[in-house]
Protein backbone atom coordinates (compact mmCIF):
# COMPACT_ATOMS: atom_id res chain seq x y z
CA UNK A 1 0.00 0.00 0.00
CA UNK A 2 1.59 3.89 -0.54
CA UNK A 3 1.52 6.37 1.49
CA UNK A 4 -2.23 7.85 1.09
CA UNK A 5 -2.55 11.55 -0.18
CA UNK A 6 -5.53 13.63 1.29
CA UNK A 7 -6.98 16.72 -0.66
CA UNK A 8 -8.51 18.77 2.05
CA UNK A 9 -11.03 21.50 1.74
CA UNK A 10 -12.38 22.89 4.50
CA UNK A 11 -15.55 25.45 4.16
CA UNK A 12 -13.27 28.72 4.62
CA UNK A 13 -14.85 29.59 8.26
CA UNK A 14 -12.71 29.59 11.14
CA UNK A 15 -15.21 26.72 12.58
CA UNK A 16 -14.88 24.37 9.92
CA UNK A 17 -10.52 25.41 8.79
CA UNK A 18 -9.96 24.37 12.74
CA UNK A 19 -11.82 20.74 13.16
CA UNK A 20 -10.49 19.67 9.86
CA UNK A 21 -7.01 21.19 10.13
CA UNK A 22 -7.06 19.31 14.05
CA UNK A 23 -7.88 15.86 12.48
CA UNK A 24 -5.32 16.64 9.26
CA UNK A 25 -2.56 17.06 11.77
CA UNK A 26 -3.56 13.64 13.21
CA UNK A 27 -3.68 11.76 9.68
CA UNK A 28 -0.48 13.27 9.36
CA UNK A 29 0.95 11.83 12.23
CA UNK A 30 -0.50 8.46 11.03
CA UNK A 31 1.20 8.54 7.87
CA UNK A 32 -0.90 10.36 5.56
CA UNK A 33 0.42 13.14 3.23
CA UNK A 34 -1.90 15.95 3.28
CA UNK A 35 -2.45 19.15 0.97
CA UNK A 36 -4.76 21.43 2.81
CA UNK A 37 -6.47 23.95 0.60
CA UNK A 38 -7.49 27.76 1.43
CA UNK A 39 -9.62 29.51 -0.55
CA UNK A 40 -10.01 33.51 -1.51
CA UNK A 41 -13.66 33.63 0.18
CA UNK A 42 -12.57 35.17 3.28
CA UNK A 43 -11.55 38.30 0.89
CA UNK A 44 -9.75 41.04 3.54
CA UNK A 45 -9.51 38.33 6.36
CA UNK A 46 -6.76 36.38 5.72
CA UNK A 47 -6.23 33.09 7.54
CA UNK A 48 -3.02 33.57 9.73
CA UNK A 49 -0.84 30.35 8.62
CA UNK A 50 2.82 31.40 9.71
CA UNK A 51 5.23 30.78 12.85
CA UNK A 52 6.28 28.30 14.47
CA UNK A 53 2.82 26.01 14.38
CA UNK A 54 2.54 26.01 10.38
CA UNK A 55 6.53 24.88 10.27
CA UNK A 56 5.59 21.89 12.74
CA UNK A 57 2.82 21.14 10.05
CA UNK A 58 4.74 20.82 7.25
CA UNK A 59 7.74 19.10 8.74
CA UNK A 60 4.61 16.74 9.29
CA UNK A 61 3.92 16.39 5.78
CA UNK A 62 0.83 19.22 5.58
CA UNK A 63 1.49 20.88 2.41
CA UNK A 64 -1.03 24.36 1.89
CA UNK A 65 -2.33 25.82 -1.22
CA UNK A 66 -4.62 27.99 -2.25
CA UNK A 67 -7.52 28.23 -4.70
CA UNK A 68 -9.59 31.34 -6.36
CA UNK A 69 -13.39 31.17 -5.07
CA UNK A 70 -14.22 33.43 -8.01
CA UNK A 71 -16.02 35.87 -6.40
CA UNK A 72 -16.15 39.76 -5.92
CA UNK A 73 -15.62 41.85 -3.08
CA UNK A 74 -19.25 42.25 -3.13
CA UNK A 75 -20.48 38.87 -3.57
CA UNK A 76 -18.47 37.57 -0.39
CA UNK A 77 -20.18 40.29 1.45
CA UNK A 78 -23.39 38.42 1.49
CA UNK A 79 -22.53 34.84 3.09
CA UNK A 80 -26.15 33.40 1.95
CA UNK A 81 -25.50 34.87 -1.96
CA UNK A 82 -21.79 33.65 -1.30
CA UNK A 83 -22.69 29.99 0.16
CA UNK A 84 -24.45 29.86 -3.77
CA UNK A 85 -22.00 31.15 -5.75
CA UNK A 86 -19.07 28.84 -4.45
CA UNK A 87 -20.80 25.78 -5.53
CA UNK A 88 -20.75 27.57 -8.92
CA UNK A 89 -18.17 29.39 -9.67
CA UNK A 90 -15.34 26.91 -7.98
CA UNK A 91 -16.03 23.60 -9.28
CA UNK A 92 -14.33 24.87 -12.68
CA UNK A 93 -11.16 25.98 -10.77
CA UNK A 94 -10.88 22.71 -8.74
CA UNK A 95 -9.54 20.44 -11.68
CA UNK A 96 -6.53 22.70 -12.48
CA UNK A 97 -5.79 22.48 -8.62
CA UNK A 98 -5.90 18.55 -8.52
CA UNK A 99 -3.56 18.64 -11.58
CA UNK A 100 -0.97 21.07 -10.25
CA UNK A 101 -0.96 19.07 -7.04
CA UNK A 102 -0.47 15.62 -8.87
CA UNK A 103 2.26 17.03 -10.95
CA UNK A 104 4.44 17.75 -8.35
CA UNK A 105 3.61 14.54 -6.72
CA UNK A 106 3.96 12.15 -9.32
CA UNK A 107 4.89 9.07 -7.53
CA UNK A 108 2.53 9.99 -5.08
CA UNK A 109 -0.94 11.59 -6.40
CA UNK A 110 -3.91 12.17 -4.63
CA UNK A 111 -5.83 9.43 -3.22
CA UNK A 112 -8.03 10.71 -1.77
CA UNK A 113 -10.93 14.45 -0.69
CA UNK A 114 -11.90 14.91 2.33
CA UNK A 115 -13.96 18.27 2.60
CA UNK A 116 -16.66 19.84 5.39
CA UNK A 117 -20.26 20.82 4.84
CA UNK A 118 -20.79 23.16 1.65
CA UNK A 119 -18.20 21.90 0.19
CA UNK A 120 -20.17 18.80 -1.19
CA UNK A 121 -19.50 19.96 -4.66
CA UNK A 122 -15.91 19.29 -4.23
CA UNK A 123 -16.51 15.60 -3.94
CA UNK A 124 -18.72 15.32 -7.08
CA UNK A 125 -15.44 16.99 -8.93
CA UNK A 126 -13.15 14.34 -6.87
CA UNK A 127 -15.27 11.73 -8.02
CA UNK A 128 -14.82 12.34 -11.87
CA UNK A 129 -11.30 12.35 -11.44
CA UNK A 130 -11.97 8.57 -9.41
CA UNK A 131 -11.01 10.28 -6.47
CA UNK A 132 -12.63 8.61 -3.82
CA UNK A 133 -14.14 10.82 -0.66
CA UNK A 134 -15.13 11.47 2.90
CA UNK A 135 -16.56 14.84 4.49
CA UNK A 136 -15.94 15.81 8.14
CA UNK A 137 -19.41 17.31 9.60
CA UNK A 138 -18.02 20.02 12.01
CA UNK A 139 -21.41 20.13 14.01
CA UNK A 140 -23.07 17.36 16.37
CA UNK A 141 -24.34 14.15 15.25
CA UNK A 142 -27.61 15.54 16.52
CA UNK A 143 -27.39 18.26 13.68
CA UNK A 144 -26.50 15.96 10.93
CA UNK A 145 -29.67 13.71 12.23
CA UNK A 146 -31.94 16.51 12.09
CA UNK A 147 -30.36 17.69 8.60
CA UNK A 148 -30.84 13.85 7.32
CA UNK A 149 -34.16 13.87 8.91
CA UNK A 150 -35.50 16.71 7.03
CA UNK A 151 -37.72 15.04 4.27
CA UNK A 152 -39.43 13.15 7.28
CA UNK A 153 -40.29 15.77 9.42
CA UNK A 154 -41.74 17.12 6.29
CA UNK A 155 -43.71 14.17 5.59
CA UNK A 156 -45.11 14.05 8.92
CA UNK A 157 -45.74 17.83 8.96
CA UNK A 158 -43.17 18.69 11.73
CA UNK A 159 -42.02 21.67 9.71
CA UNK A 160 -43.36 23.04 6.46
CA UNK A 161 -41.65 22.94 2.94
CA UNK A 162 -39.58 26.30 3.62
CA UNK A 163 -37.95 24.00 7.07
CA UNK A 164 -40.24 26.01 9.24
CA UNK A 165 -41.70 24.33 12.38
CA UNK A 166 -45.81 23.93 11.92
CA UNK A 167 -45.91 24.06 15.51
CA UNK A 168 -43.76 24.33 18.81
CA UNK A 169 -43.33 20.69 19.94
CA UNK A 170 -40.96 17.72 21.41
CA UNK A 171 -39.77 15.78 18.61
CA UNK A 172 -37.62 12.23 18.78
CA UNK A 173 -35.73 12.24 15.63
CA UNK A 174 -35.23 8.66 16.15
CA UNK A 175 -36.07 6.06 19.07
CA UNK A 176 -32.97 6.24 21.20
CA UNK A 177 -32.85 10.02 21.08
CA UNK A 178 -33.87 13.10 24.19
CA UNK A 179 -36.89 14.82 23.09
CA UNK A 180 -36.27 17.56 21.47
CA UNK A 181 -37.41 21.44 20.92
CA UNK A 182 -38.77 21.40 17.54
CA UNK A 183 -37.76 25.15 17.13
CA UNK A 184 -34.21 23.96 18.44
CA UNK A 185 -34.05 21.30 15.82
CA UNK A 186 -35.27 23.27 12.70
CA UNK A 187 -32.28 26.03 13.46
CA UNK A 188 -32.51 26.60 9.42
CA UNK A 189 -35.61 27.99 9.15
CA UNK A 190 -34.02 31.13 11.21
CA UNK A 191 -31.89 31.53 8.39
CA UNK A 192 -34.22 31.64 5.48
CA UNK A 193 -35.56 29.10 2.48
CA UNK A 194 -32.36 29.90 0.34
CA UNK A 195 -30.11 28.68 3.28
CA UNK A 196 -32.99 25.61 4.15
CA UNK A 197 -32.96 24.50 0.43
CA UNK A 198 -28.90 24.53 0.57
CA UNK A 199 -28.68 21.90 3.53
CA UNK A 200 -31.53 19.80 1.44
CA UNK A 201 -29.31 19.67 -1.75
CA UNK A 202 -26.43 19.33 0.39
CA UNK A 203 -27.14 15.93 2.11
CA UNK A 204 -27.68 14.81 -1.02
CA UNK A 205 -24.87 15.69 -2.55
CA UNK A 206 -22.85 14.38 0.63
CA UNK A 207 -24.33 10.56 -0.39
CA UNK A 208 -21.74 10.16 -2.52
CA UNK A 209 -19.16 10.33 0.56
CA UNK A 210 -17.81 7.18 1.41
CA UNK A 211 -17.27 8.00 5.04
CA UNK A 212 -18.97 10.89 7.44
CA UNK A 213 -16.70 11.75 10.28
CA UNK A 214 -17.89 13.44 13.33
CA UNK A 215 -16.02 15.15 15.99
CA UNK A 216 -18.04 13.95 18.77
CA UNK A 217 -17.94 10.30 20.74
CA UNK A 218 -20.11 7.45 20.96
CA UNK A 219 -21.13 8.00 24.52
CA UNK A 220 -22.04 11.54 24.06
CA UNK A 221 -24.56 11.71 20.90
CA UNK A 222 -25.30 7.50 21.18
CA UNK A 223 -29.28 7.94 19.54
CA UNK A 224 -27.99 10.04 16.72
CA UNK A 225 -25.03 7.83 15.96
CA UNK A 226 -27.00 4.86 15.25
CA UNK A 227 -29.13 6.47 12.37
CA UNK A 228 -26.43 6.53 9.60
CA UNK A 229 -24.18 3.52 9.03
CA UNK A 230 -21.48 5.30 7.88
CA UNK A 231 -21.39 7.84 10.43
CA UNK A 232 -17.75 7.54 11.90
CA UNK A 233 -17.07 9.46 15.60
CA UNK A 234 -13.66 10.02 15.58
CA UNK A 235 -13.72 12.89 18.57
CA UNK A 236 -12.83 14.98 20.26
CA UNK A 237 -9.95 16.05 17.94
CA UNK A 238 -7.66 17.36 20.12
CA UNK A 239 -4.36 16.55 18.74
CA UNK A 240 -2.94 20.08 19.40
CA UNK A 241 -3.97 22.81 22.37
CA UNK A 242 -2.74 25.58 19.33
CA UNK A 243 -5.47 26.28 16.46
CA UNK A 244 -2.53 27.43 14.03
CA UNK A 245 -5.48 28.97 11.75
CA UNK A 246 -7.09 32.30 12.80
CA UNK A 247 -8.48 35.56 11.48
CA UNK A 248 -6.77 36.95 13.73
CA UNK A 249 -3.73 36.77 16.57
CA UNK A 250 -3.91 35.05 19.67
CA UNK A 251 -3.42 37.59 22.78
CA UNK A 252 -1.08 35.04 24.92
CA UNK A 253 -0.66 37.56 27.74
CA UNK A 254 -4.25 36.53 29.00
CA UNK A 255 -2.59 32.90 30.23
CA UNK A 256 0.14 34.87 32.41
CA UNK A 257 -2.67 36.92 33.53
CA UNK A 258 -4.97 33.69 34.71
CA UNK A 259 -1.39 32.54 36.14
CA UNK A 260 -1.81 35.07 39.02
CA UNK A 261 -5.94 34.01 39.70
CA UNK A 262 -7.17 31.85 42.03
CA UNK A 263 -8.04 28.67 41.41
CA UNK A 264 -11.58 27.94 39.86
CA UNK A 265 -12.34 31.78 40.50
CA UNK A 266 -12.59 33.07 36.93
CA UNK A 267 -15.65 33.46 34.12
CA UNK A 268 -14.56 32.86 30.85
CA UNK A 269 -16.56 34.40 28.47
CA UNK A 270 -16.26 33.69 24.54
CA UNK A 271 -18.73 33.86 21.63
CA UNK A 272 -16.57 32.02 18.68
CA UNK A 273 -16.13 33.70 15.69
CA UNK A 274 -19.17 35.08 13.96
CA UNK A 275 -21.62 36.09 16.59
CA UNK A 276 -21.99 39.43 17.35
CA UNK A 277 -23.60 41.56 20.28
CA UNK A 278 -25.83 44.45 19.58
CA UNK A 279 -25.11 47.46 21.41
CA UNK A 280 -27.25 47.40 24.44
CA UNK A 281 -26.76 43.85 24.69
CA UNK A 282 -22.98 44.28 24.87
CA UNK A 283 -23.73 46.96 27.59
CA UNK A 284 -25.82 44.86 29.66
CA UNK A 285 -23.08 41.54 29.49
CA UNK A 286 -20.05 44.68 30.28
CA UNK A 287 -22.17 45.83 33.40
CA UNK A 288 -22.92 42.12 34.11
CA UNK A 289 -19.56 41.00 34.55
CA UNK A 290 -19.14 44.66 36.61
CA UNK A 291 -21.99 43.13 38.96
CA UNK A 292 -20.11 40.09 39.49
CA UNK A 293 -17.16 40.87 41.26
CA UNK A 294 -15.17 38.30 40.39
CA UNK A 295 -12.15 37.97 37.86
CA UNK A 296 -13.58 37.44 34.04
CA UNK A 297 -11.37 37.10 30.40
CA UNK A 298 -13.38 38.45 27.98
CA UNK A 299 -13.34 37.83 24.55
CA UNK A 300 -14.05 40.52 22.69
CA UNK A 301 -13.35 39.95 18.65
CA UNK A 302 -12.22 42.36 16.57
CA UNK A 303 -14.73 44.24 14.19
CA UNK A 304 -15.76 41.41 11.18
CA UNK A 305 -15.99 44.66 8.74
CA UNK A 306 -14.79 47.88 8.10
CA UNK A 307 -17.59 49.54 9.06
CA UNK A 308 -15.92 50.47 12.40
CA UNK A 309 -19.25 48.83 14.26
CA UNK A 310 -16.96 47.81 17.51
CA UNK A 311 -19.29 47.90 20.62
CA UNK A 312 -18.29 50.54 22.68
CA UNK A 313 -17.69 49.78 26.69
CA UNK A 314 -20.45 51.71 29.00
CA UNK A 315 -19.22 54.75 30.84
CA UNK A 316 -20.42 53.55 34.18
CA UNK A 317 -18.32 50.31 32.96
CA UNK A 318 -15.22 49.41 35.63
CA UNK A 319 -13.69 46.45 34.51
CA UNK A 320 -11.21 46.27 36.79
CA UNK A 321 -11.12 42.53 37.95
CA UNK A 322 -11.19 41.69 34.60
CA UNK A 323 -8.97 41.30 31.38
CA UNK A 324 -10.40 41.72 27.75
CA UNK A 325 -8.76 40.51 24.74
CA UNK A 326 -9.19 40.22 21.19
CA UNK A 327 -8.81 36.52 20.07
CA UNK A 328 -7.22 33.78 22.78
CA UNK A 329 -5.80 30.29 23.04
CA UNK A 330 -9.04 28.94 24.16
CA UNK A 331 -8.03 25.20 24.37
CA UNK A 332 -5.16 26.69 26.80
CA UNK A 333 -7.74 28.43 28.81
CA UNK A 334 -9.99 26.52 29.31
CA UNK A 335 -7.42 23.70 31.04
CA UNK A 336 -6.15 26.43 33.32
CA UNK A 337 -6.73 25.84 36.45
CA UNK A 338 -8.53 29.50 37.46
CA UNK A 339 -11.08 28.72 35.34
CA UNK A 340 -14.54 28.43 36.84
CA UNK A 341 -17.00 28.30 34.11
CA UNK A 342 -17.50 29.10 30.34
CA UNK A 343 -19.99 31.47 29.03
CA UNK A 344 -20.05 30.36 25.66
CA UNK A 345 -22.30 31.01 22.34
CA UNK A 346 -22.46 26.95 22.06
CA UNK A 347 -21.28 26.31 18.61
CA UNK A 348 -19.98 22.73 18.85
CA UNK A 349 -16.20 22.85 18.50
CA UNK A 350 -16.53 25.15 21.76
CA UNK A 351 -18.86 22.71 23.49
CA UNK A 352 -16.66 19.79 22.67
CA UNK A 353 -13.23 21.97 24.05
CA UNK A 354 -15.46 22.99 27.09
CA UNK A 355 -16.41 19.12 28.10
CA UNK A 356 -12.99 18.15 27.57
CA UNK A 357 -11.99 20.80 30.69
CA UNK A 358 -14.55 19.42 32.52
CA UNK A 359 -15.81 23.56 32.79
CA UNK A 360 -19.73 24.02 33.51
CA UNK A 361 -21.35 26.22 30.69
CA UNK A 362 -22.87 29.34 30.89
CA UNK A 363 -25.23 28.84 27.71
CA UNK A 364 -26.05 31.69 25.44
CA UNK A 365 -26.81 30.60 21.91
CA UNK A 366 -26.76 33.11 19.18
CA UNK A 367 -28.06 31.10 15.69
CA UNK A 368 -27.93 27.95 13.82
CA UNK A 369 -27.31 24.38 16.03
CA UNK A 370 -26.15 26.24 18.68
CA UNK A 371 -29.37 25.86 20.23
CA UNK A 372 -29.56 22.35 19.76
CA UNK A 373 -26.29 21.86 21.48
CA UNK A 374 -27.19 24.06 24.20
CA UNK A 375 -30.18 21.34 25.01
CA UNK A 376 -27.84 18.78 25.13
CA UNK A 377 -25.72 20.92 27.61
CA UNK A 378 -28.94 21.83 29.58
CA UNK A 379 -30.92 18.97 29.58
CA UNK A 380 -29.08 15.94 28.26
CA UNK A 381 -25.76 16.01 29.83
CA UNK A 382 -26.62 18.62 32.47
CA UNK A 383 -23.07 19.89 32.55
CA UNK A 384 -24.70 24.04 32.48
CA UNK A 385 -27.50 26.67 32.71
CA UNK A 386 -29.28 28.45 30.31
CA UNK A 387 -29.98 32.11 30.47
CA UNK A 388 -33.36 33.92 30.33
CA UNK A 389 -34.29 36.73 28.45
CA UNK A 390 -36.69 39.97 29.52
CA UNK A 391 -39.64 40.61 27.07
CA UNK A 392 -37.44 42.84 24.48
CA UNK A 393 -35.18 39.85 24.06
CA UNK A 394 -32.20 41.39 26.08
CA UNK A 395 -30.41 38.83 28.44
CA UNK A 396 -29.80 41.61 31.87
CA UNK A 397 -27.05 42.20 33.81
CA UNK A 398 -29.04 40.91 36.98
CA UNK A 399 -29.78 37.84 35.06
CA UNK A 400 -25.65 37.26 34.25
CA UNK A 401 -24.86 37.57 37.50
CA UNK A 402 -27.40 35.03 38.99
CA UNK A 403 -26.96 32.46 36.83
CA UNK A 404 -22.96 32.68 37.34
CA UNK A 405 -23.27 32.68 40.77
CA UNK A 406 -25.86 29.92 41.06
CA UNK A 407 -23.58 27.30 38.38
CA UNK A 408 -20.50 28.32 40.50
CA UNK A 409 -22.77 26.75 43.63
CA UNK A 410 -23.79 23.83 42.00
CA UNK A 411 -21.54 21.15 42.70
CA UNK A 412 -23.96 18.40 40.88
CA UNK A 413 -22.67 20.05 37.90
CA UNK A 414 -19.23 20.90 38.81
CA UNK A 415 -19.43 16.91 39.90
CA UNK A 416 -20.77 15.73 36.05
CA UNK A 417 -18.89 18.18 34.53
CA UNK A 418 -15.39 16.22 35.72
CA UNK A 419 -17.21 12.91 35.08
CA UNK A 420 -17.89 14.01 31.26
CA UNK A 421 -14.55 15.05 30.56
CA UNK A 422 -12.91 11.88 31.46
CA UNK A 423 -15.54 9.89 29.68
CA UNK A 424 -15.11 11.91 26.85
CA UNK A 425 -11.04 11.95 26.55
CA UNK A 426 -11.05 8.03 27.31
CA UNK A 427 -12.48 7.83 23.51
CA UNK A 428 -9.53 8.94 22.30
CA UNK A 429 -6.63 6.91 24.23
CA UNK A 430 -4.82 3.76 22.50
CA UNK A 431 -8.26 1.30 22.16
CA UNK A 432 -10.28 3.60 22.44
CA UNK A 433 -13.51 3.78 20.57
CA UNK A 434 -12.55 6.74 18.42
CA UNK A 435 -9.29 5.25 18.07
CA UNK A 436 -9.98 2.19 16.57
CA UNK A 437 -12.60 4.48 13.81
CA UNK A 438 -10.03 6.45 13.11
CA UNK A 439 -7.71 3.40 12.35
CA UNK A 440 -10.58 2.63 10.19
CA UNK A 441 -10.76 5.82 8.25
CA UNK A 442 -7.05 5.33 7.67
CA UNK A 443 -7.20 1.96 6.42
CA UNK A 444 -9.60 3.20 4.09
CA UNK A 445 -7.49 5.63 2.78
CA UNK A 446 -4.61 3.76 2.37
Amino acid sequence: MGIPHLLVIPFPILGHVNPLMQLSETLAKHGCKITFVNTEFCGHKQIITTGSGHDKLKRLGINFVTIPDGLSEDERSDPMKALYLLKTKMPPLLPKLIEDVNALNVDNKITSMLVTLNMGWALEVANKFGIKGAFLFTASATTMAACDCIPTLIQDGTIDSYGVPMKKQEIQLSPNMPLLDSTEVAWWAKLGKMFFTHIVEEMETLKIADWCLLNTTCDLEPGALGTSPRSLPIGPLMESDTNVSSFWEEDTTCLDWLDQQPPQSVVYVSFGSLAMLEPNQFRELALGLDLLNMPFLWVVRPSNDNKGNNNEYPHDFHGSKGKIVGWAPQRKILNHPAIACFISHCGWNSTMEGLCSGVPFLCWPFFTDQFLDKAYICNVWKVGLGLDKDENGLILRGEIKKKVEQLIRDEGIKARSLKLKERTMNNIVEGGPSSKNLQKFIHWAK
